[in-house]
């Protein structure tokens, strides 16, 4: 919320997105309180994103993810309320854990909230109740397979999945040096591999306990051998590589019919110098695939 606000003060028209925050280690209400915040220091670009979080990490803080299905449904219902002026009280499925609280100066209807999700039935769930659904994908290629369970939960709730917004959300490594962008996704995967969803690693051959000699090197310091022990199959998982690459891996998402793609961390070896090549190289390239696939017969 620190950044997000310093940002809102240095910047005009982009989105600014809180999260994906967790209903375990925050409260309904103080997420709202945030996404309230930010809404009024941005002049209306604020989204609220909200996840159930990894178990293996919120349990380093000895949180327990209890009933992450709903938890994450309770919260975005009680964010909704809260944001809207009325009390999570009132809603039907909110919960129980914010009693008759309302948000001294609400922020009217214009917080979208976003859910993210890994698994088919919180998939189901962000496409029944978000504004829109952070979909995280391992590896990239699974977006149709993710698109169409979001859609499953629209249609229990009346609605088709082109009414959510549904980035294709990859995590990202580009540099001019192919070598040089694979260890920061190597080391980013070092350190999650093991809290990844099994079902998904099984779609390209692999299991979070393979992860783990890059996982036990990681906690020991020694990052260099992490990095080493993560595998090219691994590495599927995400994209590390050239902006050429990085173009060629995402075009199958844009002929999936991804219409906006979120590049995640770790972006590059220098972060900085990593966003600036995908907005010179990566993003017109994308932009021209989309035009050809919106103007192909």
């Amino acid at each position: 919320p620190v950044l997000l606000a310093a940002a809102a003060g240095a910047t005009r028209r982009i989105q600014l997105g809180l999260g994906v925050l967790n209903p375990y280690s925050a409260h309904p209400v103080e997420l709202a309180m945030h996404a309230a915040t930010l809404q009024e220091l941005s002049g209306g670009r604020a989204i609220l994103g909200i996840a159930a979080g990894a178990a293996e990490f919120l349990g380093k803080a000895g949180i327990e993810q209890s009933r992450p299905l709903v938890r994450t449904r309770e919260a975005v219902l009680s964010c909704r309320a809260l944001l809207t002026g009325s009390s999570p009280a009132e809603v039907p499925g909110a919960g129980d854990w914010t009693i008759d609280a309302r948000l001294a100066v609400p922020a009217g209807t214009g917080v979208p909230i976003y859910v993210g999700a890994m698994s088919p039935k919180m998939l189901a769930l962000a496409g029944e109740l978000a504004d829109g659904v952070l979909a995280l994908l391992y590896p990239p290629e699974h977006y149709p397979t993710a698109v169409a369970q979001i859609a499953d939960g629209a249609l229990r709730a009346g609605r088709a999945v082109t009414d959510l917004d549904v980035p294709a959300c990859v995590w990202v490594s580009v540099d001019e040096d192919r070598h040089r962008a694979v260890g920061p996704l190597a080391e980013k995967l070092a350190f999650y591999g093991t809290a990844f969803a099994p079902y998904l690693l099984e779609r390209v051959g692999l299991r979070p306990l393979d992860f783990e000699p890059a996982a036990q090197a990681f906690a020991s310091g020694d990052l260099a051998r992490a990095i080493e022990l993560v595998s090219p199959e691994m590495l599927r998982l995400g994209i590390a590589g050239t902006p050429d690459d990085v173009v060629s891996r995402c075009r199958s998402l844009v002929a999936a019919g991804a219409s906006h793609i979120s590049f995640g961390p770790p972006l590059g070896p220098d972060p900085v110098a990593a966003v600036e090549l995908i907005g010179r190289s990566v993003v017109p390239a994308l932009r021209a695939s989309l035009d050809q696939a919106v103007l192909a017969p």
